[in-house]
């Protein structure tokens, strides 16, 4: 089918400010649905040959739009902020086209779906369908993991951001990565490493620095859509990845549209936030869900709601829901001479690291947003004096895991700020230990402990679909630092206070049991 492309329309939008936009119609059919798509890295190359002309040809309208403050739209550019009411206005501005057919969708990844939760819950039945991919409706909890401060994917997406809509952009993808590494190993407190990536302060970068993870602080307010979730009339479809920094909380929309009678399909791959490999996926899932909800043909959807990849044992799997069924949260204990078990712990004395905040424990692998996010072999990080290293006996049959993965620990430290950083590892019967997931909890003077002094850390980790294969060990890592993915915690208040070294105490006895919690399910 023949595509005809308006360049450059003008979008008004309430406060006087105009944002441009692409529109991309096939031939011979003006009033064919509409697919919006808003985004803050331009509207042509990629997306205007993949999405503009690719689901034009299909018969559908595409209408793909420059957010503000960049690539010739107006205004600047407040990460988060205006997409509520400048998409509001975009949907206001398509309702007087008159090649508009009273209905559309939308689509896009990252940002682009973030955008579409902005407005869902508020345009009712005209929005038809949304295709989403490694996104969720609120990025506050992706950037404090945990209420640990994300440096490493907070400062390379505001570093690329602030150099991508200006001539050969592009090369930001390419070129971010490198300078926050450098801004990082840089030894500059904090709040200067902008300085140092993108050569000036860079005003979302500190606002995040300045608004923490805590949801009722006003500068959240209109930069969270996540309790309005339930609200969405359209139908939608998630696609995510093991291994994406988004995924946790993209599973929580998942489950909030599940609560209020909602049914969305969702596919999770071996993959993570910038992988090509889900870009084919995405855009077959995606024009067969339009094809769908758009135009009535239902040939192209499968009939199980939720597909996973099931890591370890490299398998496509359909399920009727998430968390699936039959899963069954087994606790694997911690135990006495770094012994990992579903046995309840013997008494012992806890094991103990110093973790020193002039010298973080590394990371190595794990969800990055503009990184290879695959799994890596950790033996390096694990023959580190700061980690400390639990493993299993040699799995007498396979074991598989699919589902959410959480922590308790139980933990001492010689300074009130700490963090409990905990890793799953599947160790191969040659030695390798591969991460499969992680997560990790800020601990401040707030969260008081027993007379000892021994506070009960609850950990969230990244959610899992693993086979732990027979023959092969459960290992688990506990530390206090993953840097650079998060910030070094000083040990007191302040992003830049001096260092003070942490003595960490972890215990695993019957009063004091920490363990790790895996959803099995029958192999």
């Amino acid at each position: 089918m023949r595509v005809r492309v308006e360049r450059d329309l003008p979008v008004p939008m309430r406060d006087g400010v105009t944002l441009l936009a692409d529109r991309y119609a096939p031939v011979g059919a003006e009033r064919a649905p509409v697919v919006l798509i808003r985004s803050p890295y331009g509207r042509r190359g990629l997306f205007g040959y993949a999405y503009g002309r690719g689901f034009a040809r299909h018969g559908l309208q595409v209408v793909i739009q420059s957010c503000r403050g960049g690539f010739g739209s107006g205004g600047m550019l407040d990460p988060l902020g205006d997409e509520h009411d400048d998409g509001m206005a975009t949907v206001e501005w398509l309702r007087g086209r008159p090649w508009y057919p009273g209905a559309f969708a939308m689509h896009g990844p990252s940002y682009l779906g973030y955008t579409q939760w902005a407005i869902a819950p508020y345009v009712g039945g005209e929005l038809k369908a949304m295709a989403t991919q490694i996104t969720a409706s609120q990025f506050r909890d992706a950037a404090y993991v945990g209420g640990a401060f994300a440096l490493e994917s907070a400062l390379s997406w505001t570093t690329l951001t602030n150099g991508i809509s200006r001539r050969f952009g592009g090369a930001s993808v390419l070129t971010a990565p490198r300078l926050t590494r450098r801004a990082v190993l840089s030894g500059r407190p904090v709040a200067e490493l902008d300085l140092v990536s993108a050569g000036q302060a860079l005003p979302f970068y500190r606002d995040l620095l300045a608004h923490h993870a805590d949801p009722a602080v006003p500068y959240w307010h209109r930069r969270d859509f996540s309790a309005e979730v339930g609200r969405v009339e359209a139908a939608v479809t998630m696609l995510g990845g093991w291994y994406d920094v988004f995924l946790p909380w993209q599973l929580r929309d998942y489950v909030a549209m599940r609560a209020a009678g909602r049914q969305p399909y969702l596919t999770i791959g071996p993959w993570w936030h910038i992988d090509v490999r889900h870009g084919p996926v995405t855009r077959a899932e995606s024009l067969a869900w339009f094809r769908a909800h758009l135009l009535g043909d239902r040939s192209g959807l499968r009939d199980s709601p939720v597909r996973l990849y099931v890591t370890g044992a490299r398998q496509w799997r359909d399920y009727p829901d998430w968390p699936v069924p039959g899963m069954r949260p087994v606790r694997w204990h911690l135990q006495r001479a770094f012994g990992l078990g579903p046995d309840g712990p013997l008494e012992a004395e806890p094991d103990r690291y110093r973790y020193h905040p002039a010298h973080p424990t590394p990371v190595i692998g794990g969800p990055v947003l503009l990184a290879d996010s695959r799994p890596r072999d950790q033996r390096r990080l694990e023959a580190r004096r700061d980690v400390l290293v639990y493993t299993s006996p040699v799995l007498r049959e396979d074991a598989e895991a699919i589902g959410p993965v959480s922590a308790e620990l139980f933990v001492r430290s010689s300074t009130p700020h700490v963090d409990v950083v905990v890793r799953v590892c599947d160790v191969h019967p040659d030695g390798r230990s591969m991460n499969v997931c992680e997560g990790v909890r800020r601990l401040s003077a707030a969260d008081g402990g027993d007379a000892d002094g021994v506070r009960r850390a609850s950990v969230d980790l990244w959610p899992i679909a693993h086979r732990f294969a027979k023959g092969h060990r459960i290992r688990v890592h506990v530390a206090s630092g993953a840097y650079p993915t998060i910030a070094r915690n000083p040990g007191a208040p302040g992003w830049d206070a001096p260092g003070v070294p942490a003595d960490v105490e972890v215990f695993h006895d019957p009063s004091r049991p920490s363990s790790l919690v895996l959803p099995l399910t029958a192999a």
